[in-house]
């Protein structure tokens, strides 16, 4: 009978890392999404662009199948408290993972556009808001492994450095379309990447929102963050 139990609760402890194991795959995928864009980007890669939109299949099968984990674990072993949290957290962790896939490959559906159309100026801002999403989707999968309330409340604190750029990129943009009209859909195509890393920041958030729910059991998701947006 204890040799049973102790089998069982192994084969759950396995379960659980295999979920974690797989959080932090599907991150990394976005993280890495998002580096082919800004290459494709910056060095009018429209090859490596494409590589983009099709490995997006690849998320989307790893949100179904985690989600498909997890559910079968809340069915099957009924779990309490931390794990219970875990478990639901980690379905919704999926879902932004999943949105950050998505934005990722319509960031590089721009890109395809932009790479047959003469460059305006030189991509400084967009590749440091990218870094930053990066940095921030990353941060905020490893503030759930070593459940580090902090460090998920710095993925929180970033996301007003990336609502700043975004509206500092928007106002450049709109000088630059009154004085020369003839480029406003090139600008028009900048801003949508701008407005989608701006979004996928507002999931790397969400995350980290999850996060500390699944640390602490209180939820901070309209809690406002350190500094005013804008």
């Amino acid at each position: 009978m204890e040799e049973a139990k102790r089998h069982t609760s192994a084969e759950y402890e396995r379960e659980l890392q295999e979920i974690r194991d797989g959080l932090l795959y599907m991150g990394a995928l976005t993280e890495k999404a998002l580096e082919k864009g800004t290459t494709a980007l910056v060095e009018r890669d429209s090859e490596l662009a494409k590589q983009v939109i099709c490995e997006d299949d690849q998320i989307d099968r790893l949100d179904f199948e985690l989600e498909e984990k997890c559910i079968r674990l809340l069915a099957l072993r009924q779990p309490a408290a931390r794990d219970l949290r875990f478990i639901t957290t980690s379905i919704k962790i999926t879902g932004h993972l999943e949105r950050i896939g998505d934005m990722a490959a319509n960031i590089t559906e721009k890109v395809l556009i932009l790479n047959e159309i003469p460059q305006i100026k030189a991509y400084i801002d967009l590749p440091r808001m990218a870094q930053i999403v990066r940095g921030m989707i990353h941060r905020s999968l490893d503030a759930m492994v070593s459940e580090d309330v902090e460090l998920a409340h710095r993925v929180r604190e970033e996301d007003v450095i990336i609502d700043r750029l975004n509206e500092q990129i928007f106002r450049e943009l709109l000088t630059f379309m009154m004085e020369e009209p003839h480029k406003i859909q090139v600008c028009l195509y900048i801003m949508q990447i701008s407005k989608s890393l701006e979004r996928i920041a507002d999931h790397a958030e969400g995350i980290a929102d999850m996060v500390i729910y699944m640390i602490t059991g209180k939820s901070v998701r309209h809690q406002p963050t350190c500094g005013p947006k804008g």
